[in-house]
């Protein structure tokens, strides 16, 4: 059913844990599956310096987590919000199509720490 990149992602899943002191928290959660993902990011210089995640949920969700991570460290804010779910289903050699919306989500926790960042970066509440 899953790809050795997904089990391996899965299995030993990249950038796991938190970084107090982030930029960016951007939280998001998925009804239909019951997966949550809290991803951390810490930006210098307009670029993700480093990026953490926790994700409870189903294999794909942990290794969508830990691909995009994988994806978006060293790249500029512009470059990470470029990253569709579907890139990241490719990155990890395709996931069935039940298990798609974990890209989404995966994606849409990367953004959400974006706007979070661009929100204290303009001094404006979270």
């Amino acid at each position: 059913m899953y790809s050795d990149r997904v089990m391996d992602h899965f299995t030993n899943p990249r950038n796991v844990g938190e970084i107090p002191d982030a930029n960016g928290v951007g939280e998001v959660g998925n009804a239909r599956c019951g997966d949550i993902m809290k991803m951390w990011i810490k930006v210098e210089n307009n670029v993700i310096t480093d990026i953490k995640f926790k994700t409870f949920g189903c294999g794909a969700a942990i290794a969508t987590s830990s691909m995009i991570t994988e994806m978006a460290k060293g790249k500029t804010l512009e470059e990470a919000e470029q990253i569709t779910n579907q890139q990241v289903a490719e990155a990890l050699e395709g996931l069935p199509p039940v298990k798609m919306h974990c890209s989404n989500l995966a994606a849409d926790a990367l953004t959400a720490a974006i706007a979070d960042y661009k929100k204290r970066a303009a001094g404006t509440s979270a």
